[in-house]
């Protein structure tokens, strides 16, 4: 299947020189004179390393054969990460460098995304918002709302969160994991 480069959008999956890439930032273009084109970023989903792509307004581009598979986190293990299909119960191990910062925003037992491309997985996709406890950070001050003032804190997930100054060790924050930053505090 081909994608038409109209069709191109952010975080639509091709095939660049027999790798899986998506797209990150787009821009179509329309000069004056001369033949329409598109400007990309993309993120190579193997390696992370992006690059920059001009494309013809008549040419096509091969879409990634990639697929999502819903996965249970079950715990890390060494510099592995294991995680179980709930279906077939069948587990699977990933490194930290096919994981990249998501592996910062895992918690045992949530359930996740794991990206494969020729059946072979290549990453991971947390939920949007996961709740983490503050393991580290300096005091809070009671009632020190007033400033956007921030400090950093580390989670039990080993994530570091800029957070505001009344948030103390012990707490649950609710975080992003598409960007990392602090939500809200949660009670649990």
């Amino acid at each position: 299947m081909a994608y038409d480069i109209t069709e191109i959008r952010k975080n639509v999956k091709l095939l660049i020189d027999g790798a899986p890439y998506t797209v990150v930032e787009f821009q179509f273009v329309k000069p004056g004179k001369g033949q329409a084109f598109t400007r990309t970023k993309m993120r190579n989903l193997i390696t992370g390393s992006v690059i920059e792509r001009t494309f013809k307004s008549n040419e096509t581009l091969e879409k990634a054969d990639t697929e999502e598979r819903q996965y249970q986190f079950l715990y890390p293990e060494g510099d592995k990460y294991v995680f179980m299909d709930t279906k077939t119960y069948d587990q699977l191990y990933m490194g930290a460098d096919q994981l990249g910062d998501a592996r910062f925003f895992m918690v045992d037992g949530m359930q996740i995304d794991v990206l494969f491309w020729n059946d072979k997985p290549i990453g991971v996709t947390p939920p949007t918002f996961v709740e983490l406890r503050v393991i580290e950070t300096e005091p809070g001050f009671k009632g020190d709302t007033s400033t956007n003032t921030l400090k950093p804190a580390k989670m039990h997930t080993g994530a570091t969160v800029n957070v505001p100054l009344f948030v103390n060790e012990g707490d649950w924050l609710k975080v992003d994991t598409r960007t990392g930053d602090y939500v809200e505090r949660v009670k649990r």
